[in-house]
């Protein structure tokens, strides 16, 4: 087998070799065809549009588990929510059961009050801050129904640069 070459990754859609790994702002990895790119003026793909995302390895942090003291991980999903689990937990996938320690603990944007009125109806704006560091302002009196499913509220919202 050492005589045979390892063949370069190809795009599935139109054949030419994929290009370098690259990382998003919000930490996720992907690669793409090497005839595709990407617009951020226009905010769509130029060329071959293929994107092969790849899977985000969990990172060691420094803190300990407050359930068992191992060390914990933090876990960016394949959705780009991110969470710090302990390092012991452990997933079957033929029995689909979890094992080890089960602490896990999702991380949230973080909200700061503004002195400011909301333009639409009057009410304190905050400044909430996305675990990816994206910042919007928003109106203090939105927020999420999990009954309903659905935000209630004021529905002003302004994103900053």
């Amino acid at each position: 087998m050492d005589d045979k070459k390892v063949k370069a990754e190809v795009c599935p859609k139109c054949g030419a070799p994929l290009g370098e790994v690259v990382e998003t702002k919000s930490g996720k990895k992907l690669q793409r065809c090497s005839t595709g790119s990407w617009d951020p003026e226009t905010k769509q793909n130029v060329g071959c549009d293929f994107v092969k995302w790849l899977a985000v390895e969990p990172t060691a942090l420094e803190e300990k588990c407050p359930k068992c003291g191992a060390p914990l991980l933090m876990v960016t999903t394949r959705m780009g929510k991110k969470m710090k689990k302990c390092s012991t937990a452990t997933w079957d996938p033929k029995t689909k059961t979890a094992g080890g320690c089960d602490y896990v603990e999702w991380l949230k944007g973080t909200t700061e009050a503004l002195d400011e009125d909301c333009p639409k109806c009057g009410s304190k704006l905050v400044m909430f801050t996305t675990v990816s560091g994206k910042k919007l302002k928003k109106c203090s009196t939105n927020q999420w129904d999990p009954q309903q499913k659905m935000a209630v509220g004021c529905d002003f919202v302004e994103w900053q640069n």
